[in-house]
């Protein structure tokens, strides 16, 4: 069994969560249900980023404590993910003792190997971002990713020594093609090096909601800082547990694109500093646009998931927002859009052939397999094997990130290819035929194909859409599998066995007549 750490950049708790991040944490757990299903031994990693100003800023207008406020929005951030699906194994606070532990070790590290210093820095700040700005990085003078006007800041703080680090991370990102992904992100990241890196600040002085400077009470470490180091203080970093090395380093840490930066020069830098592994990959996925605009807070073009998923469910969220793109590229959120994927690759193509089988079980059967083979004929054979089986194996290359992106797109696309034949081996062999023709023993054979079918189908959607699965197989009265390997082989199915009623999967969505 190997093991497979999985975690997703961390959300400031100042607003409830939107698509944009929804998307992020959809993928994310597409992943590591994914490789729960492969055997391996997963640790699915969220949080939130809690010591900023825009947060205190928030709890302040509330009349609330930061850390109060910081704890009420946790619950109504875990509730939103796991109405969602999202299966993560632990949820951090970085106001947390743990996290504060291991921030200080972290830091305590790279004082010890001359890489800290004071000095004094100015520079634009933009508040949303939590970030220096340079004036190359402005557009028209504004923040890019806020498209505000930043402030310009003059403080005495403590500093990062980045740009001893550079050359090495040029190097370990040429040496390691998987360690940045997709390739425009590591082209992005490598261009910007070139450009040349400046050491960073790492403290700030006139607050006092974060983690205190080391001996120096009056500087404050870095929201962002301390937010990194979140990856490490979830496992148990700095509290002398051998559970961190079994887990360090990250399999794969997901995140947006908008901050590769921290993540793949920053954070990479910090780690050599401190003399621990890097992450295996870092993978900057692109963002969900509404009306060509990124959905944030500040641009107020906010969706909230769940009016998607109190109304739909949350696979149907789900299911529009990982087949439309490429998860390394960015895709739009349209309502006609949503509707257009429910109704037809949802409502009419899975649903509808989960209910032809269960009615045709149930109308010729009494929903009862008592006996039949599949795989009596080419027909059965080209279906399990031939469009079955390859779409598992087609699948499987497609979730390899490693093959340079996450094609979730691809991956559901095959399936429903796989679907489409489900359908087409029901119109050849004209089953509601067979029975005018005498030829039952046929008609049982058929049944039985389509059955391990759907629990093929069942089983390689079910990273994608767990709930969707979960109720396809308690319509087929199967336990639900484990791992793909238990689905794979056609001769386990115990007989006599009975079906249970169809249901609608996705009732479709009945849209008003326009006059």
């Amino acid at each position: 069994m190997s093991k497979f750490y999985i975690t997703t950049a961390i959300d400031y708790p100042n607003s409830l969560p939107h698509l944009g991040t929804a998307y992020e944490k959809i993928g994310a757990d597409v992943l590591a249900r994914y490789h729960r299903m492969l055997g391996d031994s997963v640790h699915f990693q969220m949080g939130n980023d809690e010591h900023s100003v825009k947060v205190k800023k928030a709890a302040l207008e509330l009349n609330l404590d930061p850390k109060a406020y910081c704890d009420s929005m946790k619950d109504k951030f875990v509730t939103t993910w796991k109405n969602l699906g999202v299966s993560f194994d632990d949820f951090i606070q970085t106001s947390e003792p743990r996290n504060k532990t291991a921030t200080l070790k972290l830091f305590t590290l790279l004082q010890k190997k001359g890489d800290v210093y004071k000095g004094s820095y100015e520079g634009w700040y933009c508040e949303g971002c939590e970030a220096f700005y340079l004036d190359k990085d402005l557009v028209d003078g504004l923040c890019p990713a806020h498209k505000a006007k930043p402030k310009w800041l003059k403080e005495e703080n403590y500093f990062f020594k980045l740009s001893h680090y550079a050359d090495s991370i040029k190097q370990h990102i040429l040496a390691h093609p998987h360690f940045i992904l997709p390739e425009i992100r590591r082209n992005e990241i490598l261009s910007f090096i070139e450009q040349g890196v400046e050491d960073i600040s790492i403290s700030r002085s006139g607050s006092d909601w974060g983690v205190p400077v080391p001996g120096d009470e009056n500087q404050f470490i870095y929201v962002w800082f301390d937010a990194l180091v979140n990856y490490l203080a979830a496992i148990k970093f700095g509290e002398d547990d051998p559970y961190f090395k079994t887990l360090w380093p990250a399999d794969i840490h997901v995140i947006g694109k908008d901050i590769t930066r921290f993540h793949c020069i920053i954070w990479p830098a910090m780690l050599m500093s401190a003399g621990l592994p890097l992450p295996k990959t870092i993978f900057g996925h692109g963002f969900v646009y509404l009306k060509g605009e990124r959905m944030s807070k500040t641009l107020g073009n906010i969706v909230s998931p769940m009016e998607i998923v109190e109304k739909y469910g949350p696979d149907a969220l789900r299911y529009y927002l990982l087949r439309e793109s490429s998860f390394g590229a960015d895709s739009n959120f349209t309502w006609e859009g949503f509707i257009k994927r429910y109704n037809s690759d949802l409502a009419n193509d899975l649903g509808n052939l989960l209910n032809r089988t269960l009615g045709m079980a149930k109308k010729y059967f009494d929903g009862l397999i008592e006996n039949g083979r599949a795989e009596t004929d080419n027909l059965d054979y080209d279906l399990l094997h031939r469009h079955g089986l390859e779409t598992g194996k087609r699948i499987h290359e497609l979730m390899n990130y490693q093959n340079g992106d996450l094609n979730f797109h691809q991956a559901l696309a095959s399936l429903w290819q796989f679907i489409s034949q489900c359908d087409k081996y029901i119109n050849d062999l004209a089953p509601w035929s067979l029975i005018k023709q005498g030829k039952a023993e046929r008609l049982k054979d058929f049944i039985v194909t389509l059955v391990l079918a759907l629990r093929l189908i069942a089983t390689y959607i079910r990273p994608f859409l767990p709930h969707t699965s979960d109720k396809i197989f308690a319509q087929l009265k199967f336990p639900v599998p484990q791992n793909f390997s238990e689905v794979e082989t056609f001769s386990n199915i115990k007989l006599p066995h009975q079906l249970g009623e169809a249901s609608p999967l996705f009732p479709r969505i009945e849209l008003e007549a326009k006059t």
